[in-house]
């Protein structure tokens, strides 16, 4: 989404910084991906005043103006300038480049003769100044500055372009006012359209009429697709002139990235990018019956849409029709049988919420986007639409004339009112982690447009139209958080009640593939899982974001070879970078999923320090061994390298001999100055949970017997509990080592070990003899296996 800096002055009503706009709304959750300078390079452009208009001695088409170019322009006295535009006349003000000013796109002007007369700068037309396409006259300004203006001083041409990374569930953010509104909330003030140049005020609303037909000023409406297009305003000027749009205008259009064309459709785009509604303009003459019908495609339907595209439509399709065939695809685009155009007097516009699914699946399947259906098929402002309507009508009646003989109709079958969502100030300091006061939940909310009022413990809040996103109580303690601002939240560890619950084995073993990988010196990394198509088991994705990214990865190390590439375009040429995530193969059904991890090496073994004289060596091919040997052994244990199939690398092979992992040279387009690039990439083999058996708690006592053995030298405390175990039987619940003596009454060399030895039956209460057969048997095994014998004292 592109925003101008001037256009949120003119709706907030005051200077605007660009770099403070970065920050501000990086804070509110939407970050700045670019900032665009508009009409900067405008700096040695002045306002000069022709004085007087002479034909050229030596060519018919060229005039000699004499200039006051003021005192900005090396100068106090007029000058002389030579000039083939058809439209200088003299007293009026035009742009002036004098010698030595450079224009848009690099050329500097230079004092010189133009057929036996010397010129000294350029008058200057509006293609030459980069605004706009016409270069037929120099452009005519109308302003009041005196001569040697600079011009962005005089016309405010100066702007900037935010591009906005704005996410699908927030659709308000898609206009100017949607974005002025959230940096009101945080800068303070409050957000007014600006006035449009000789609109006049049409106060009344036009009243609801809950049926699905209608007329205004003879043209028939029928709404009869009620799912697709719950609401639908259509309205009736007369008598318009169109033609091109006032500059304000078209410069208001030219600073979002949109192309002027004429001032009907430029009124109807400038409120699209004013208030996020979409709006359409019939030619009334075009229309038959007249009519407008709202209705479900008919299946094989044929239209020819405004980029001259024939098109098929099916049944799952809204239709915007006149009395015998369809003339638009409903939020999508229209067709060139009703478009607006120079010999067009009588027009209708129409204004329509269209439901986003159906318009998200019409244009998938046409293949067709625009500007109107990207907003469409995130939700508009349904309640919000009377107002749009009406500012259309003043912004066409100022721009093109015309006449509004009857007030729209609106066709709203079946009336929604404001959703309410009720929010506990509890629950607010419960999921943010601190307290925060009714009053300020209130006037945060309210900042944005919601309407909150106290009912008992709660807030019944009144969801805007404009924010679709909001239907849970989760949602509005985003909001407070959000715009109270995440840095106001203390940063310090609360408590908390740690979980019992252990990872999930996946995450254990991705945890244990990062801790090696790290400490051998490899930044992770995480790249798109889209790409292109990577062998025959790769799956297409069905709406792709672009060409190059329509198919699910096979395999992660195309990826991290890209951004091996990039870091090359950045002249960095020592890279070690890994990746834990999802591949993808196509399947029988759905597409199987599996865990891999990859890597690649490229430049210098290890940092180079200051304090050596020699190069460091680039990493070899036992470089890459050694790190494919490492993640071989943390994602799949018990896997062993072998030479690979192709003679190239190595395999790294499970058990049965499946192979699991490659790692080797990578063929690859490297600059002279950077070194071979290795990777590896193995699949990542996560064992099953070691399940926790129950066992209840006993309810017979134990027995518990202390037994002191001599162990010879070499004989382990280990392999004699293992013996104790095997010939004890079940009866013997648990062993604890308590004491270990050398000495008196010890064989020398040997050493005495002490153990508690527990013994329990869980069905009943043992005896004594019960204990000592298992202990008698389990002592003539050490002694016959082990020498092991028991003390005596």
């Amino acid at each position: 989404m592109i925003v101008s800096r001037r256009w949120l002055e003119a709706l907030l009503g005051r200077p605007l910084d660009p770099r403070e706009l970065e920050q501000r709304l990086a804070q509110l959750g939407v970050p700045v991906e670019a900032i665009v300078p508009l009409h900067q390079d405008l700096g040695d452009i002045l306002v000069a005043q022709v004085l007087e208009v002479q034909k050229h001695p030596n060519a018919d088409r060229l005039t000699v103006c004499s200039v006051d170019r003021g005192g900005g322009g090396g100068g106090g006295s007029p000058v002389a300038v030579v000039c083939g535009a058809p439209n200088v006349q003299a007293g009026k003000k035009y742009p002036y480049a004098p010698v030595g000013a450079v224009l848009p796109g690099g050329l500097k002007l230079e004092r010189k003769k133009i057929r036996g007369v010397e010129s000294n700068g350029m008058l200057c037309s509006a293609k030459e100044l980069g605004l706009g396409e016409d270069h037929a006259g120099i452009l005519e300004l109308d302003t009041p500055a005196a001569p040697g203006t600079r011009l962005l001083d005089a016309v405010p041409l100066a702007d900037h372009q935010l591009v906005l990374e704005v996410t699908a569930n927030r659709p308000d953010l898609l206009c100017h006012k949607g974005v002025a509104r959230e940096l009101a909330a945080v800068l303070g003030g409050t957000v007014k359209l600006p006035p449009i140049p000789g609109a006049k005020s049409l106060s009344d609303r036009p009243p609801v009429r809950q049926s699905d037909r209608g007329e205004v000023d003879g043209v028939e409406l029928r709404l009869e697709d009620t799912e697709g297009c719950p609401r639908y305003i259509a309205a009736v000027i007369r008598g318009v002139r169109v033609g091109a749009s006032p500059a304000w205008l078209a410069e208001r259009l030219r600073a979002v990235g949109q192309r002027p064309i004429n001032n009907v459709v430029d009124a109807t785009n400038y409120i699209l990018f004013e208030l996020n509604q979409p709006l359409h303009a019939f030619d009334l003459r075009k229309l038959r019956g007249p009519a407008v019908v709202i209705r479900r495609a008919r299946s094989g339907e044929r239209i020819v849409t405004l980029d001259g595209v024939p098109r098929t439509l099916t049944a799952d399709m809204t239709a915007i029709s006149d009395a015998e065939r369809p003339t638009i695809v409903a939020g999508v685009m229209g067709s060139a049988d009703s478009e607006v155009s120079e010999a067009t007097t009588d027009l209708v516009l129409e204004c329509a919420y269209f439901q986003p699914t159906r318009i998200r699946r019409t244009r998938r399947a046409l293949d067709l986007s625009s500007e109107s259906s990207y907003r469409f098929e995130r939700g508009i402002d349904l309640l919000g639409m009377p107002d749009a309507m009406r500012r259309a009508i003043e912004l066409i009646l100022a721009v093109a004339g015309g006449e509004l003989r009857e007030p729209p109709l609106d066709l709203w079958p079946r009336p929604e009112q404001p959703r309410a969502v009720f929010l506990r100030p509890a629950r607010v300091a419960h999921l943010l982690g601190t307290e925060i006061p009714r009053a300020e939940i209130e006037r945060l909310l309210s900042s944005v447009g919601f309407v909150a009022a106290p009912k008992d413990e709660r807030l019944a809040v009144q969801v805007p139209g404009w924010r679709p996103d909001v239907t849970r109580d989760v949602d509005l303690i985003e909001e407070v958080a959000r715009l109270r601002g995440y840095d106001s939240f203390p940063d310090e560890l609360r408590r908390y009640r740690p979980g019992t619950v252990p990872d999930a084995p996946e995450e254990r073993a991705k945890a244990r593939v990062r801790a090696a990988l790290a400490g051998a010196g490899l930044f992770e990394a995480r790249t798109m899982s889209l790409g292109p198509a990577d062998g025959p088991e790769a799956v297409a994705v069905l709406n792709p974001l672009s060409a190059e990214e329509a198919h699910l990865r096979v395999r992660i190390l195309p990826g991290l070879v890209r951004r091996v590439q990039h870091n090359w375009a950045g002249s960095v040429r020592d890279v070690r970078l890994f990746e834990v995530g999802a591949v993808f193969r196509a399947g029988t059904g759905a597409p199987e999923e599996s865990l891999s991890v990859a890597g690649v090496l490229t430049g210098a073994r290890r940092p180079p320090h200051w304090s050596e004289g020699a190069k460091v060596p680039d990493m070899d091919i036992w470089d890459l061994k050694h790190h494919f040997e490492l993640a071989v052994g943390v994602a799949a244990p018990g896997s062993q390298l072998r030479p690979g199939a192709d003679g190239a690398g190595w395999d790294a092979a499970a058990g049965a001999g499946q192979v699991v992992g490659w790692g080797g040279a990578i063929d690859v387009d490297i600059p002279k100055w950077a070194a071979p690039v290795y990777g590896f990439e193995v699949r990542l083999v996560v064992g099953a949970a070691k399940l926790v058996a129950y066992r209840p708690v006993p309810v017979t006592p134990p027995v518990t017997v202390d037994l002191a053995l001599v162990l010879p030298a070499g004989v382990s405390a280990g392999v004699v509990e293992s013996v104790l175990r095997r010939e004890a039987g079940p009866l013997l619940e648990r062993l604890e080592i308590f004491d270990e003596y050398r000495g008196a009454g010890v064989p020398a060399g040997a050493r005495s070990v002490a153990w508690h030895c527990v013994f329990r039956d869980p069905a009943r209460t043992l005896r004594v003899e019960d204990v000592e057969r298992p202990l008698a048997k389990a002592l003539g095994a050490l002694e016959g296996e082990l020498d092991v014998r028991r003390r005596e004292s």
